[in-house]
């Protein structure tokens, strides 16, 4: 099982075996911290109690291993910090100690019981399953599928969601009968719970609902706000630079990654490592030259891949083994290109990711209460006039008129009429041309958002919530960590850090979202960094022009992929509603970019099986 997780850690593997308990633990090692063979996993605390492996990093390990006096201790690995803490506080009543990002199994010598835990907002990925009598358990699923008790049958209401949300909402998985463990969370299990087929429930250490609670207004004034704001991203960005091996970060050039290299350099004696890939002939999603400007700005030491479309696509036949699951976030290609360049030069890279969620970014929280605003009573006849009048007039023929101008005409007819901001939420938060894709399984986002815990009642706030909730962990979480430990890069999100959603929460919303702008406070921290024309332009990432790449060059390939006679074969999908979606968008005259990139992420992903 370990041997599978080799790409996650390269520089070390070993295994401690209980073999009166029934208890095994194998762990790859990507030395980061304590670079010593002290650092070496499993380990065992010094009281001989527990045995751990761990994956992920703890940020304040030196200021709890302060905290823990009279500890003999053997080396300097944030590892062996966390066992002492168990060993003077317990393990539940340590968890909540914890700063940073972690998937942890610990055995109990003395309660004969194993407990997992994973990070708050979910960075590190934790699956675990009951299969044939064993409970099996792995950062990644290809793990659990090496153990031979493993029975692999692929869940269709999982498949369900994830051909309307792009990923595989948790805590299911694409295998029946196997689990993600919530973000937050913790599970103690038993041998002879184990033994009657049963699991406990997890339990929350941490949760956003009880913190998502917005007040109106703020008793500090604006420049209060933003100080506050600066402090607090600098002492999260500056706990996640410790590392004793070479570290950088990913720049896009955009608000969020230019803040964090800003921190980073500002934290630094010695010009920061940046990385950032470019695309020439697609100037609109091209950014790495606003990249390279905001390094030249704060001294980085600046890298930039030019990446053809050739080496781009290139990448799609290892997105399936990549992923372990049907995955369809497409910025996962370049996510993976730049990984690939800064593994070249450090270990680990700290990334921008988690802004938007946390600090009010995405486009919808600004235009969906506006759309639902203007639309929700427009009369149904002439809803169906108008949805008629725009989709019948092709995607190509509006992409004459301005690039990409299709796509965006055709998803807005798509909301016409609706029933209120949550209405156009979970039409712009999936395809929902996909909910019916799948054969014998129907899929509903109404039921979906409905089994999270409460949320706030504010609509920006609601939608803010829910993709803290599910976007976050299972698509951007996921995306980042595996298109980078595929190549042995570590990433850290200092936005992620639980300290800095919890002051982002504690916010008056204007302070987010004002005047019709987004990340209002990140972008008044930044203005003391980087000159602002350097870095407001509309928003591209690590983006593809994969609507027209599927149209041609690679129309063949997706032509082959989903071919009618193989998806009759498998029987998970409907060959001939796929079919259609396929030649109207072949042809030009419908954007079904996302669906269609969910049905061929799934095939890749059954073919890696």
């Amino acid at each position: 099982m370990a041997r599978t997780l080799v790409h996650r850690g390269p520089d070390a593997g070993d295994h401690w075996v209980g073999e009166s308990d029934g208890i095994a633990l194998g762990f790859q090692r990507l030395a980061v911290v304590d670079l010593s063979p002290t650092g070496m996993q499993p380990m065992t605390s010094h009281s001989g109690r527990y045995t751990l492996v761990f994956n992920g990093e703890i940020y304040n390990h030196r200021a709890l291993r302060e905290q823990l006096e009279r500890v003999p201790w053997r080396g300097t690995s944030d590892t062996e910090v966390v066992l002492a803490a168990f060993d003077r506080w317990g393990i539940a009543a340590t968890f909540p100690r914890l700063v940073g990002m972690f998937a942890i199994a610990v055995w109990d010598q003395h309660e004969r019981a194993l407990t997992l835990c994973r990070d708050r907002l979910g960075e590190k990925p934790l699956f675990y399953g009951l299969h044939g009598g064993a409970l099996l358990f792995g950062s990644e699923l290809k793990a659990l599928r090496a153990h031979p008790a493993f029975v692999g049958e692929v869940n269709r209401d999982a498949l369900a969601a994830f051909m309307y949300a792009s990923y595989v909402p948790g805590p299911q998985s694409i295998w029946q009968g196997t689990h993600k463990l919530r973000p937050g969370h913790h599970l103690t299990i038993t041998a002879a719970q184990i033994g009657a087929g049963t699991l406990p429930t997890s339990q929350a250490y941490w949760s956003l609902h009880d913190h998502a609670r917005r007040s109106s207004a703020d008793p500090m004034g604006d420049h209060e706000i933003v100080d506050r704001a600066d402090a607090m991203l600098r002492e999260a960005v500056s706990g996640q630079m410790v590392a004793d091996v070479p570290l950088g970060a990913f720049l896009s050039g955009g608000i969020d990654s230019s803040l964090i290299v800003a921190l980073m350099q500002a934290s630094s004696s010695s010009p920061v490592s940046t990385f950032t890939i470019g695309i020439p002939g697609h100037s609109s999603l091209d950014e790495s030259t606003f990249a390279a400007r905001v390094a030249t700005h704060l001294g980085t030491r600046h890298h930039t891949l030019q990446v053809t479309p050739a080496e781009a696509q290139a990448v799609i036949p290892a997105l399936g083994a990549m992923y372990d699951e049907p995955f369809a976030d497409s910025s996962q290609i370049p996510t993976h290109l730049v990984a690939t360049l800064a593994r070249h030069h450090v270990t680990v890279a700290l990334s921008g990711d988690g802004g938007d969620e946390v600090f009010g970014g995405y486009r919808r929280y600004l235009l969906a209460p506006t759309v639902a605003r203007r639309t929700r009573h427009v009369p149904a006849l002439a809803a169906r006039a108008g949805r008629a009048t725009i989709t019948g007039v092709p995607v190509r023929a509006w992409d004459r008129v301005r690039p990409e101008l299709g796509a965006r005409a055709h998803r807005l007819a798509q909301l016409v009429p609706n029933t209120g901001v949550d209405d156009v939420y979970r039409r712009v938060a999936g395809a929902t041309q996909g909910l019916a894709l799948v054969l014998g399984r129907h899929f509903d986002p109404v039921a979906w958002f409905a089994t999270l815990p409460t949320g706030p009642t504010g609509a920006v706030d609601r939608m803010m919530y829910r993709d803290a909730l599910t976007y976050l962990p299972d698509d951007i979480c996921t995306k980042v960590d595996r298109a980078a430990m595929a190549v042995s890069l570590e990433t850290r999100m200092p936005f992620l850090d639980h300290r800095v959603v919890e002051l982002a929460w504690g916010l008056p919303q204007q302070a987010l979202i004002r005047g019709g702008e987004s990340k209002w406070v990140l972008r008044q921290v930044l203005a003391r960094y980087v000159p602002a024309p350097l870095t407001e332009r509309p928003k591209a990432g690590f983006g593809l022009p994969l609507a027209a790449w599927l149209r041609e060059p690679l129309s063949q390939w997706a032509a082959d992929t989903l071919a009618p006679s193989t998806l009759r074969a498998q029987g998970y999908l409907d060959a001939d509603a796929v079919q259609r979606l396929w030649a109207a968008h072949r042809d030009g005259r419908r954007d079904h970019t996302n669906v269609l990139w969910n049905v061929l992420m799934f095939q890749e992903w059954l073919a890696a099986q």
